[in-house]
């Protein structure tokens, strides 16, 4: 019977995953593995989380591809891929019980990114520029929700620029077998949850 978890040392040499780096043309830019997220420290070190399960990671290099095809002058930029347990934990530590938690799933439930089939992206040109999705990643704000794109767009909130760019991403992702949510214009999944829940190990 296969291991329920997995470290995330152990993720290299194992044939269920894949590193980021196998991408070719991916921008990967961790923003927990630096100052520059929503707890202000790097969260990962002194591990390497640029990883996803290789399912997630074939399908992410066909969104490469057809972004290439499609925009070339464009290109994926990773935020945030194999996210291990414990810094889920750290995350709800610090999000529970503030209008923020309903941004994590909690620890017992677990993050999809903990299996290795979720991952947060951007897009960017190719001498790194991010392009403005209209607010940043992580933002906890209704300005990030799909959902309430149309809304935001119709008073001015949002432009049509911003609009158009996160609409390319969805459609990027959407075609090679990706879903979003509807609160994280970033965020997407590799697969039905509880799936991934009940038959992937989780990395730890």
């Amino acid at each position: 019977m296969q291991a329920v978890t997995i470290a995330i040392d152990a993720l290299q040499g194992d044939a269920d995953f894949r590193p980021l780096a196998s991408i070719a043309d991916l921008q990967v830019d961790l923003r927990y593995a630096g100052r520059n997220n929503l707890l202000g420290r790097d969260l990962y070190a002194p591990h390497d989380c640029a990883w996803l399960h290789v399912q997630a990671a074939d399908a992410l290099a066909l969104t490469v591809q057809w972004l290439a095809r499609e925009r070339p002058e464009l290109r994926l930029r990773v935020l945030d891929a194999a996210r291990p347990q414990r810094v889920q934990e750290l995350f709800w530590a610090h999000v529970s019980g503030t209008p923020m938690q309903d941004y994590f799933a909690p620890p017992d439930r677990g993050s999809i990114h903990s299996y290795g089939m979720a991952v947060d992206l951007t897009l960017a040109d190719v001498q790194g520029r991010e392009i403005d999705m209209g607010t940043p990643f992580d933002d906890t704000s209704e300005l990030s929700h799909p959902a309430l794109e149309h809304r935001h767009g119709a008073a001015g909130r949002l432009s049509q620029n911003q609009l158009a760019h996160r609409r390319l991403l969805r459609t990027a992702m959407l075609h090679t077998g990706w879903q979003g949510i509807n609160t994280e214009w970033w965020h997407f999944d590799c697969g039905d949850r509880s799936e991934v829940r009940r038959c992937f190990r989780r990395i730890v």
